[in-house]
């Protein structure tokens, strides 16, 4: 299929508690859920 595309949602908080791996990270102003083991968890608030 390819590179998982990268959620844009307005709040974080339950896309965080969805996997046992995923991480909050602040990167130039903007707040991001990152996963490095399945990285189909990729989000940016927005």
């Amino acid at each position: 299929m390819g590179v998982p595309v990268m959620k844009i949602r307005n709040s974080l908080k339950s896309l965080r508690a969805r996997h046992r791996d995923n991480q909050l990270v602040r990167r130039k102003g903007r707040v991001y859920i990152i996963n490095k083991v399945q990285k189909r968890f990729k989000a940016r608030q927005g």
